[in-house]
């Protein structure tokens, strides 16, 4: 069961309570993606281990409850259940059941100005996110880059761009992060000039 989730969200971070527990988990409010176009629920894990779920002008209180090997109980309408935790990143969290191969994932609202009502709305909150997240890890990384069988670098992206635009080297030129060993991405330093 777990295969099946890492094979369906790749790079996940297992829930470390002294890490998350506080500052990623307690009072936040986490919208309910999975059923989100026939309606909308936000759950918030209170410290006290009581789960309120609201939906509409509802509330419903129930309990949760965490062991030591960080694994998670929670009293829902159809009864107890143990699910598993995982952070994809600090605001998006997935409730692995350990019972079947499915899983909830959430995003924390509490950080973001937009409701997140519809599928439109969860796209749009993901396409932004990650939009910022390539933007920033872009600009802060070095790349070397390969031309006529050499390789250059490691240079700063805002370095290649300017020898692009000074006709020193080709856009189509293929680049790799520092951290990586080979030009298997296929990555471009146009692809790299369009996320600035």
């Amino acid at each position: 069961m777990k295969d099946y989730l890492h094979n369906t969200i790749p790079n996940l971070k297992p829930f470390n309570y002294e890490r998350h527990h506080d500052s990623h988990f307690i009072n936040k409010q986490w919208v309910l993606v999975n059923g989100i176009s026939k309606k909308k629920s936000i759950y918030t894990f209170k410290a006290d281990n009581i789960l309120e779920i609201s939906r509409k002008n509802n509330v419903i209180k129930t309990f949760w409850n965490i062991n030591i090997q960080n694994s998670f109980t929670i009293k829902t309408e159809d009864g107890i259940i143990t699910v598993k935790a995982f952070f994809k990143d600090d605001d998006i969290l997935v409730l692995n059941n350990q019972d079947k191969d499915e899983f909830a994932m959430y995003i924390n609202a509490s950080n973001y100005d937009n409701d997140l009502n519809s599928v439109e709305d969860i796209q749009a909150f993901l396409k932004d996110k990650y939009k910022k997240k390539v933007s920033t890890i872009i600009y802060d990384h070095e790349f070397y880059y390969i031309e006529k069988s050499k390789e250059f670098g490691p240079y700063k992206v805002e370095v290649l761009a300017e020898k692009v635009k000074t006709g020193d080297i080709s856009a189509y030129c293929f680049v790799r992060d520092v951290n990586e060993y080979d030009y298997s991405n296929r990555l471009r330093i146009e692809d790299l000039i369009q996320e600035l």
